[in-house]
């Protein structure tokens, strides 16, 4: 029987110490000790060596991904008679060891920021492999991405055309761009990823971009490269993916010239499961159905196929992450409900949160928990998993089936948090953000260094001069 307090999607589980598939990377695994493993290293092993809060990522897990989506799209594309290509969403996860990873599996990166391109440069990325977007770039990050050599840059407004273009005159050369198309059509997931919607800050209405594309083919340091879209995030239909097409292509046919062949970049926001009860599309069909249907609209329209691009983040550093918590704190609460009744649901207080998980509080989004430290088969308890942030929202999990003997010193996982939570990270409360570490094979290696207080104090100037005078 379900708890009074739990939600309607959420099942109570037979077995609670159970790793569910398609939520955990494939080398995570109970040892007959009960440990979690990922990688070949065990929780208790990374928890004693790098401290907790930590972030853990599973390099074959990431490179898998990559190399499966980077396939899927070459063969989709290769029977169409076009060039399908990959640029990972670096928003997703950015550190130097993934740009190189993500690198030698052949993608390219979509970066959205002169600090992101900063990164995949110092990683060794070859700069024509880089797209640079964002909604506000500046003219120094828009001279950053010319004098490097990026392979695209895309315009997300008209005055951007004229910026990239005079910066393109003053160092002598012919900046490629695409423009951002903003379709009309609603991913269905929460309002802040729908990204395609009219009344937003990305990118430009079909008649606008009509018009614009005039423009830049007048421009004598612009080269048109094609159309970008991207219609939100954490998306499992495939039905929105096809109505931009459609609605890209009709654009498509009408400003490129007939006999030439642009780029048509349908962008990512595929999504993952993060809990049992979430049911991702199978990936391969989601792409097949996208690229045969843009190569039928080419061919019904008697133009050249596209070169088809896409930006997959979620999906590929998604499920290669889970973080590691120890418990603190555990305290029953007794719920009261509007009919009288009553529950009780077991707060479970880690030493982490919404400085490393802003998700749940930005987007309620849903997660898994797991004992990591060890098995239990006392009777699954209806918990919520909170961080230890001076705020009521700072909550991890929401809801989730944990052994009722969880107590303080258990190591706790989360898992599905290889995306948007270390790059959403941040000093609140200052608290110094966790370390990162890569497992493969059975070994550990430090990704990025955990900050302590005295790093967080290192930056305040009324602190560190008060120290020296």
């Amino acid at each position: 029987m379900s708890h009074p307090l739990s939600p309607r999607w959420l099942s109570r589980p037979q077995d609670a110490n159970a790793l569910h598939a398609g939520v955990w990377p494939e080398s995570a695994q109970r040892l007959e000790s009960g440990e979690l493993e990922v990688g070949g290293v065990t929780a208790s092993d990374l928890v004693a060596t790098y401290g907790s809060p930590l972030y853990v990522v599973d390099e074959a897990e990431l490179v898998r991904r990559a190399e499966q989506f980077r396939d899927i799209v070459t063969r989709a594309c290769e029977r169409n008679e076009t060039v399908g290509s990959v640029y990972y969403a670096s928003k997703s996860l950015i550190t130097g060891h993934v740009a190189q990873w993500v690198s030698g599996a052949g993608l390219g990166f979509d970066v959205a920021s002169g600090g992101e391109m900063a990164v995949a440069l110092a990683a060794g990325v070859p700069a024509e492999n880089l797209e640079f977007q964002g909604n506000n770039k500046s003219e120094s990050e828009i001279r950053q991405a010319l004098e490097a050599g990026v392979g695209c840059i895309v315009i997300d407004a008209p005055v951007e055309a004229e910026r990239i273009d005079r910066l393109a005159a003053e160092l002598g050369i012919v900046a490629s761009v695409m423009v951002r198309v903003n379709t009309g059509v609603h991913a269905e997931t929460h309002e802040y990823l729908a990204t395609a919607r009219e009344d937003q800050k990305f990118g430009l209405s079909v008649e606008e971009t009509d018009v614009l594309i005039e423009r830049i083919r007048v421009m004598k340091n612009l080269s048109f490269e094609g159309l970008h879209s991207h219609i939100g995030s954490q998306i499992f239909q495939v039905d929105g993916f096809l109505e931009a097409a459609t609605r890209l292509m009709a654009l498509y046919v009408r400003v490129v010239p007939e006999g030439e062949r642009a780029t048509l970049n349908l962008g990512g926001g595929f999504g993952i499961a993060y809990t049992a009860a979430d049911q991702a599309g199978d990936i391969t069909s989601i792409i097949d159905s996208i690229v045969d249907h843009v190569g039928a609209l080419a061919r019904e329209a008697g133009v050249l196929v596209p070169h088809i691009s896409f930006e997959p983040g979620r999906i590929i550093s998604g499920h290669a992450g889970i973080t590691l918590y120890s418990v603190g704190v555990t305290k029953p609460v007794i719920v009261h409900a509007d009919d009288g009744l009553e529950a009780t649901r077991l707060y479970v207080s880690v030493d982490g949160g919404m400085s490393d998980n802003a998700r749940t509080a930005l987007y309620k989004a849903t997660y898994s928990a797991r004992l990591a430290s060890r098995v239990s088969d006392v009777e699954p308890a209806l918990v919520r998993v909170v961080g230890k942030h001076c705020e009521s929202g700072d909550v991890v999990v929401d809801a989730e089936y944990l052994p009722g003997d969880v107590e303080p010193g258990d190591i706790l996982a989360v898992p599905a948090t290889g995306a948007y939570c270390y790059s959403l990270s941040s000093n609140y409360n200052a608290l110094g953000r966790p370390p990162m570490v890569s497992v493969k094979g059975g070994q550990h290696q430090l990704m990025i260094a955990g900050e302590t207080v005295d790093d967080v104090l290192s930056r305040d100037l009324g602190i560190t001069r008060h120290k020296g005078s």
